[in-house]
């Protein structure tokens, strides 16, 4: 495939944005060449500038659950936009999607609707602080919640100690209230309470890791955060921002059977549109500002084209019994076939699944946490990505990154991704 017109816009936009994209991994800094620039995509598919088509397993990084320019989305969105953009006012729209998401998550009574994923995690975890009355978090190594500066942290020397910034601009004082545990590790997460006792608000994890690869959680991992949180009267807050309304209505919450105190959401609760809501029991969700003391407040929060977007969507979800064992089997499927035609080549792998997320990792040893998922050899996944680009398969331009499987991939679609992965795997 050729990309001579992505090429020139991405030289025309290094002049006027940093790196040339608006988020980092868009620059191809991890697999090498130059991004791709869209044009449209309806469906399972993009189309770029130059003309070519791609089968997507980005899907805009997991809201495009039902494809590209979903119908009912896009309706919604254009007979809003009729009415007015934006307003700042309350409307009716933030009430109905706020019912029905309340509706469809277990153990929420209410939500409050933002802008981003960033800023749901952000506010979340202002609202533990305020009301638990303490200042210290416990986040995993690999989990990624958003670019807030309590969450650009890194491992200290050992597992008791302070974090450390891994983005300048973050200050160590920032850095100090942020303890780093490995995930699917219970005892590093005793420890470090047992080393901060009464003053440690909350642990945020990401319950289906999403940032290192598709990373499940181990048997247990999950009961042993929640009955650690409450053991020590910490809230444990689920960063759903990719796992919401994908691996289940209720998200990791029914899937898994588990309660958490503060949810997350973003991705595919707007429907494609940039929201991010953070949601809990009332006595928690009640110390927002008006009602309680911690402030957070949005101007664009509750915009009506991207509750109109979320709500379109969410009912679509909602409507639909068979969705998520359509998209569980297609992405079993996916896996079957790419997990035999990788052996059959000879190539070292482990394929990590959990409902429609899906990661491939070039290393033949379990995958379960930051460190495993680094074991991955990345010049082959380098050699991976760019061989089914140019088959005309488009997956995330990073070995750290889950792909997303839309229910809008046929059958067909699989089949020629699979021959696609075999074609390259036999080049390697």
């Amino acid at each position: 495939m050729q990309y001579q017109r992505s090429s020139q816009l991405f030289a025309e936009a290094e002049k006027v944005i940093p790196g040339g994209v608006n988020s980092p991994v868009r620059a191809f800094k991890g697999v090498g060449g130059t991004p791709i620039f869209v044009k449209s995509a309806k469906g399972a598919y993009l189309y770029d500038e130059d003309g070519n088509k791609l089968i997507d397993y980005i899907n805009s990084w997991g809201p495009m659950i039902l494809g590209h320019a979903h119908q009912p989305v896009i309706d919604a969105i254009t007979e809003r936009a009729k009415l007015g953009t934006s307003f700042g006012m309350p409307t009716e729209l933030e009430t109905q999607i706020a019912q029905l998401a309340v509706s469809m998550v277990p153990n929420i009574d209410k939500i409050r609707f933002v802008n981003s994923g960033t800023e749901a995690c952000m506010s979340a975890i202002r609202l533990a602080r305020g009301f638990t009355k303490r200042d210290k978090i416990i986040k995993f190594a690999g989990c990624y919640h958003g670019h807030s500066d309590s969450f650009l942290i890194q491992a200290g020397s050992g597992a008791s100690t302070f974090g450390t910034p891994n983005s300048p601009g973050v200050t160590q004082g920032t850095a100090k209230d942020t303890l780093l545990a490995n995930y699917n590790d219970l005892e590093c997460v005793r420890v470090l309470f047992e080393a901060n006792k009464n003053e440690i608000a909350a642990l945020i994890v990401e319950p289906v890791a999403g940032n290192m690869g598709c990373i499940p959680p181990l048997p247990g991992f999950l009961d042993g955060l929640r009955k650690i949180c409450t053991d020590n009267n910490a809230l444990l807050i689920f960063d759903e921002v990719m796992t919401g309304f994908r691996l289940a209505k209720g998200g990791v919450q029914e899937l898994y059977n588990i309660k958490a105190d503060i949810v997350c959401f973003g991705k595919v609760i707007g429907g494609g549109l940039p929201v991010g809501a953070f949601a809990a029991r009332e006595e928690i969700m009640n110390h927002l500002a008006p009602l309680g003391p911690v402030y957070q407040a949005g101007t664009l929060s509750g915009n009506p084209l991207a509750m109109a977007a979320g709500l379109s969507m969410l009912q679509s979800i909602n409507n639909d019994a068979e969705l998520f064992q359509r998209l569980a089997d297609k992405t079993a499927y996916l896996e079957v076939g790419i997990a035999k035609v990788l052996k059959q080549n000879g190539i070292q792998f482990t394929i990590n699944r959990v409902g429609s997320m899906i990661s491939v990792h070039f290393d033949k040893n379990p995958v379960f946490d930051f460190q495993t998922a680094k074991n991955g050899d990345n010049e082959t996944f380098k050699k991976f990505f760019h061989g089914l680009l140019n088959e005309g398969v488009y997956i995330a331009p990073s070995a750290y990154e889950t792909w997303f499987i839309t229910d809008a991939l046929s059958y067909e679609d699989l089949d020629f991704t699979i021959n696609a992965v075999d074609k390259v795997s036999k080049t390697f």
